[in-house]
């Protein structure tokens, strides 16, 4: 097997994205653009999506990574609106799009247009983070589609698999269809709360960071094929396990930490660039497989597709919002009001991604009874258009909207202050600690070591009450920001004397590795940035 191609297609998508950053252009949509065009170039070798491969492989750890990044106290906080999307927005997204599609195209059987309807229900996981991150959404907004987007999926394979099961004529009943879905749910959350105590466990014992880390690798792929193997919910599974595992982390030594968040940002990063391109790279194969039907004649009902998935999630949505507001007390005091921008931001930030086409792909070319399946072609066409339409159309209007809305804003100063204070209220129980630890006949220090732990422990308090004050007028920088930076000379003046020795041999390369390294973790720790990253 060649694998340069698969090389070629991960190092041009990591490639476009880095250049994508550069521009007010989200990455997504630049690789999507990308990779539409490159599907037509010559020389460009062929790269069709597989659902034994984007499902098993790909979606695991593109949901462990936003999982991971995910609050479990907020989406705890936020359960109701999440729930409402997650499931019933999906199965509701489902059949109304499902039926409309019947209704729209002539001989589009029932059964074969309720498999379309989940195939294109469920917005992508991938895609609400990427653009929430760039368009900054407000943080409530923003939990509320990366929990959506982060259970849809196992509701949308599910109702794929019942909707598909009737098509290819395995007859299967009402009655059975939510059996499956509930076994598929209930079996799915099941193996992930079996699964994540003893995952953690295990993080906490092992005592190298790599091989820690390399659990943390496998994690995802475990919970995925552990649930699967019992006709359950791997996207569930691997999402309860990662939710666990985030709220949890602090548990684990802080060099796994820190070697893990850049080990799965890494990871994150080479897998949302290569998806992306692999979206815009299937153009060939759908229209090559349109078969009967004319261009023109598809790209009518396709765009009939794509409004009637707009419209149906803000048909949804407003109802979903402002009902339980309505009705029930107990809703309005718990959660905050709701002004009449935020659902139209979350009915806007619908877009469809990988898994929709991924899906559409697995449906097979005919039925138990040996005749053709349905307008696959055309699923396939009506599924590629819907994932296009509204990654370019909603995903470049999306910020915008953001724009014009004016939507709030966390304030700067605020958030600082808040820090600060947690900050402070942290170094002063160090702080008694430290001198309940002097006081131990054992623990005796030199007075110049232990003023050390002391400045250490003032800089720590100072260092984000320094931000809030004025900036000097000469530099213009904060008091934090020109002790960053006079710190990061100072370890680069080290770091030439360390090298400078090594060349003499006065040194080995061992050693002044070590001495980096030291120097490494004392860079980040001082010229770290405002949020921590």
């Amino acid at each position: 097997m060649d694998a340069l191609p698969l090389i070629a297609l991960v190092a041009v998508s990591a490639a476009v994205a880095g250049a994508a950053r550069r521009t007010p252009v989200p990455a997504p949509l630049v690789l999507v653009a990308v990779g539409l065009v490159a599907g037509f170039s010559p020389g460009v070798p062929t790269y069709h999506l597989d659902a034994h491969v984007v499902l098993p492989l790909l979606l695991p750890p593109l949901l462990h990574t936003a999982a991971l990044d995910s609050s479990y106290l907020d989406l705890r906080a936020n359960i109701r609106p999440v729930a409402l999307l997650s499931v019933g927005y999906t199965l509701f997204a489902t059949v109304a799009v499902g039926w409309l599609a019947y209704r729209i195209i002539p001989d589009l059987p029932l059964t074969a247009a309720l498999v379309l309807g989940a195939v294109v229900a469920p917005p992508d996981a991938v895609t609400a983070a990427a653009i929430a991150r760039r368009v900054g959404l407000p943080a409530r907004v923003t939990t509320i589609l990366q929990g959506e987007s982060l259970v849809n999926d196992a509701t949308a394979i599910t109702a794929f698999r019942v909707a598909l099961a009737a098509a290819v004529g395995e007859g299967m009943s009402w009655g059975a269809g939510i059996g499956e879905f509930l076994l598929a749910a209930i079996g799915g959350v099941g193996v992930g709360l079996l699964l994540m105590v003893p995952l953690h466990w295990l993080r906490t014992h092992l005592k190298e960071a790599l091989l820690q880390n390399t659990l943390s690798l496998l994690i995802p792929f475990v919970a995925y094929a552990a649930a699967e193997r019992v006709h359950a919910s791997g996207v569930l599974a691997v999402v309860v396990v990662a939710l666990y595992l985030g709220h949890r982390s602090w548990q684990v030594d802080f060099a796994t930490r820190l070697q893990e968040a850049a080990v799965w940002k890494m990871v994150a990063f080479i897998l949302e660039s290569t998806v992306f391109a692999l979206i815009g790279l299937q153009l060939p194969f759908v229209l090559k497989e349109l078969g009967p039907f004319g261009v023109q004649e598809a790209i009518g009902y396709a765009a009939a597709v794509f409004v009637a998935v707009v419209v149906v999630r803000f048909v949804w949505v407003y109802p979903a919002t402002c009902l339980p507001r309505w009705l029930s007390r107990r809703v309005r005091e718990r959660e905050p009001g709701t002004e009449w921008t935020a659902p139209l931001i979350v009915g806007w930030a619908g877009m469809r991604g990988v898994v929709s086409l991924a899906v559409a792909f697995s449906i097979p070319l005919v039925t138990h009874d040996g005749e053709p399946f349905p307008a696959r072609s055309l699923v396939l066409f009506l599924t590629f258009t819907t994932v296009i339409g509204t990654l370019v159309i909603q995903g470049l209007t999306l910020p915008v909207l953001v724009r014009v809305l004016k939507l709030p804003h966390p304030d700067p100063q605020t958030v600082t202050l808040i820090e600060a204070q947690a900050q402070s209220e942290a170094s002063e129980a160090a702080e008694a600690r430290l001198r309940e630890l002097l006081d131990d006949p054992h623990n005796s220090l030199p007075p110049p070591l232990a003023d050390r732990l002391r400045s250490v422990l003032e800089r720590r308090r100072n260092a984000v009450w320094e931000r809030l004050g004025a900036p000097d007028p000469v530099s213009g920088e904060s008091a934090d920001d020109t002790y960053r930076r006079l710190s990061r000379e100072m370890i680069e003046a080290e770091r030439e004397v360390f090298v400078r020795l090594r060349d003499e041999r006065r040194i080995d390369d061992e050693m002044m590795r070590t001495l980096l390294r030291r120097l490494d973790l004392e860079e980040a720790a001082a010229y770290r940035e405002p949020d921590g990253s």
